[in-house]
């Protein structure tokens, strides 16, 4: 098939030399050499786009992602073909009949023609409304912009490190996600970062969780793989990158279920942990080799059910699936989670540190820098602003509710608690947190009014914490950008809180509503005065 390809297009590029030097004898196909120079130009950009992205689609295919690179170059070659087929435009329709020209909103053909020998109609006046039904055929602008979007999303693909410790993966994944990919890049994705079983085709399940537990040591320990609670953990894992290569709406969905499955494999391990080791659940400098791993897997555990809760929590905003007079229940629930979030991972960090203090007692002759990896740390510090800009919001939200009713929308159709229940039931069946109701959301709902709110200075405290996180994130463009739109909300909100306090919250000219202009996830209070 190649072949024939190869010669086809050898054989157009062949023409394009001719036009250049034309021969005695020869006649052009055009009168206009110019013309058939274009017409020339045009095929070949489009014979040569389809040929690169048949590579692009092969090297992806390749396991353990040894064709990215390749695979990259070809991506790159097929946005400078796509960019000339976009230059050919003018000149396909300056050269076809203006009757015959389609609206650039529904035309399929570059040229804007009716396409020959094919009815982009006929599916949809055959076919019964009933499935399967007719694809709409994209028109020929939106097809280049689809392509233009599926390449940028192939290329951030393969860009990838191949990075093998889990929280940099995750980061990857959500970083991935935030352009919203089309289907395609999302199953190259999952086909990359799943094969066989394993992370990349290569990394088993087991020695990425003892990788991720700072226990070099334990990595291809077969007492290790072979735990029931190692074994299930890495079926979770597995599972769970999977889940977070889909869409939206299906990620939130499959995220809620799992909660259940990681909240019941963090309470038998805990279980196990104190039926063999008793009461104790911090990791403590003298004991064996066996107590620490129990201890370190039930905290990674319990950080990342954590983590997943909070994935499914922020994932309803981007589905709108929060009125406004949920805000602060769901800002509430997210400050409570987080909390619990950044406990566990101090207490990750903290048990790493011990690890690397071990290995440097046995190794006086290597030293550590044990300020080296600021990457736990500046995590924890970046969810602190997550946690101070949830309470924030969630304090203002309830202390607007009880002084001026606003937020309040009393539905005839259910109630607070039972939306309390709609939106947190998974997360209350799995106990995320423990002791956590709705009846706790109300009494410290009920405690909020503008004066404490103002006393806090949440906002303030973000913004103090913004200088120390850019210098920490200083190589990293996407994290960057996140602080400076997390910097933007604690600025407007802190105007705003202030305007309020000002004017009174009781005050019936003073108009209040929320919008998200500045991050998918903490909103931005917008006040009016009339």
């Amino acid at each position: 098939m190649f072949n024939i390809f190869e010669t086809f297009v050898g054989c157009v590029f062949l023409l394009l030399y001719f036009i250049k030097f034309i021969a005695a004898g020869l006649e052009s196909l055009q009168d206009n050499p110019d013309l058939e120079d274009d017409y020339c130009r045009a095929l070949l950009c489009r014979l040569r786009f389809r040929k690169h992205f048949y590579h692009v689609v092969t090297c992806l295919r390749k396991p353990h992602g040894k064709g990215l690179e390749l695979a990259r170059k070809h991506v790159a070659s097929c946005l400078t073909y796509l960019n000339s087929m976009l230059k050919s435009r003018d000149f396909l329709k300056s050269q076809s009949n203006n009757t015959l020209q389609q609206g650039d909103e529904i035309g399929t053909t570059a040229s804007g023609v009716h396409p020959v020998g094919f009815d982009a109609s006929l599916s949809s006046r055959l076919l019964s409304p009933a499935p399967p039904r007719a694809v709409k055929i994209l028109s020929w602008s939106d097809s280049i912009r689809y392509f233009e979007k599926l390449l940028h999303d192939l290329d951030f693909i393969c860009a990838s490190s191949l990075d093998p410790v889990l929280e940099n993966v995750l980061h990857f994944i959500v970083q991935f996600q935030k352009s919203v990919p089309d289907l395609v890049p999302r199953a190259f994705l999952q086909t990359l970062l799943v094969q066989d079983g394993k992370l990349y085709g290569r990394d088993l399940s087991c020695d990425v969780i003892s990788r991720a537990l700072s226990l070099p040591g334990i990595i291809g320990d077969k007492e290790f793989q072979t735990n029931e609670f190692v074994v299930q953990l890495g079926q979770l894992v597995i599972n769970f990158l999977k889940i977070l290569c889909t869409n939206t709406a299906w990620q939130r969905r499959k995220l809620g279920k799992s909660l259940q499955d990681w909240s019941t494999i963090s309470i038998q391990l805990e279980l196990a942990l104190k039926r063999e080791f008793g009461e104790t659940r911090n990791v403590l400098p003298h004991e064996n080799m066996c107590m620490r791993v129990s201890k370190q897997l039930l905290i990674w555990t319990h950080e990342h059910t954590y983590w997943v809760a909070y994935r499914f929590l922020i994932l309803g905003f981007e589905l709108n699936l929060y009125s406004p007079s949920e805000y602060c229940m769901v800002y509430w629930y997210m400050y409570v989670v987080l909390m619990k979030l950044i406990e566990q991972m101090q207490l990750r960090i903290l048990a790493s540190n011990e690890n690397l203090q071990r290995k440097g007692k046995k190794k006086k002759d290597h030293p550590k820098d044990f300020s080296r990896d600021t990457a736990c740390p500046s995590s924890c510090l970046l969810l602190q602003c997550y946690v101070l800009l949830s309470e924030g919001l969630s304090m203002m939200l309830a202390a607007l509710r009880n002084t001026s009713n606003s937020f309040q929308l009393p539905s005839i159709f259910n109630s607070e608690q039972e939306r309390f229940i709609q939106h947190f039931d998974l997360l209350q069946k799995a106990r995320l947190p423990e002791h956590i109701a709705y009846y706790s959301f109300k009494e410290s709902a009920s405690r909020a009014f503008m004066a404490d709110v103002m006393k806090c200075n949440f906002f303030n405290e973000v913004q103090k914490i913004i200088p120390s996180l850019r210098g920490r994130f200083a190589s990293e463009p996407e994290k960057l950008a996140e602080i400076h739109q997390l910097e933007q909300v604690a600025e407007h909100n802190r105007i705003a809180l202030n305007i309020i306090s000002q004017v009174g919250a009781g005050d019936p000219s003073l108009r209040v509503s929320f919008e998200f202009t500045h991050h998918r996830h903490f909103a931005v209070a917008v006040v009016k005065v009339s």
